[in-house]
């Protein structure tokens, strides 16, 4: 309840700020904007592939992480199978978090296969996938914050790309430390999430990053 006061007594102009970045960083956005440093800091890694081949790339990895799933939570709730598009209660979110395991399983099932970029992303997008699993449970238990899971896997990401390549990126990794520091506060002022929502969030998205770097590389 202190907490939810707490929102509603932020300033209107600090609670447009939090949900603008709160649409910026949604979790769905989170595996393109991955693909994306990728090719600006290991272009090398993308060598074979041609420039209309590497944007095709970009579109279908837009297209299986972001599009789709956000397409199908639009279609739930058409069919009025959720209340609302924002998935706000825990029971609308169950189907979508099924629907985004199967999508997130799928890119990194084609991400098996392909020979002509950076081997870290088949450990990002299975580390992604494993990420729904225990999502989905702790979602009957408490409402856990997607945005934090998406930012943890990010930021763990990063840092675990660094140990791969042996290279130290300390303005890439203090930029994405800073955007997960923001984004999570940002869920606390416009969200009803509870600080167990946010930290668990952070431990399962970076948790399952770490065991998929170890399962895959």
């Amino acid at each position: 309840m202190a907490e939810e006061t707490l929102t509603l007594h932020q300033p209107l102009y600090l609670r447009i700020i939090a949900k603008i970045i709160s649409y910026i960083f949604h979790t769905l956005f989170i595996p393109i904007y991955i693909f994306l440093w990728l090719t600006l800091r290991f272009p090398f890694e993308f060598a074979g592939i041609s420039p209309t081949g590497l944007m095709l790339r970009k579109i279908s990895v837009f297209w299986i992480t972001a599009f789709f799933p956000a397409f199908s939570v639009f279609l739930l709730w058409r069919l009025k199978f959720i209340d609302s598009i924002f998935l706000k209660t825990q029971k609308e979110r169950i189907v979508p978090y099924i629907i985004i395991m199967i999508f997130y399983w799928w890119m990194w099932y084609l991400s098996r296969n392909f020979s002509d970029q950076p081997e870290v992303l088949k450990f990002f997008f299975l580390g992604i996938f494993y990420a729904t699993v225990p999502s989905l449970i702790l979602n009957n238990f408490f409402k856990i914050s997607m945005h934090a899971i998406g930012v943890g896997a990010a930021l763990t990401f990063v840092v675990l790309t660094c140990f791969y390549y042996q290279l130290y990126l300390g303005a890439d990794i203090a930029i994405i430390t800073l955007i997960t520091g923001i984004v999570c506060t940002a869920r606390f002022i416009v969200s009803d999430h509870t600080n167990l929502d946010v930290y668990s969030g952070l431990i399962v998205g970076a948790l399952c990053q770490v065991i998929a770097y170890w399962v895959a590389m």
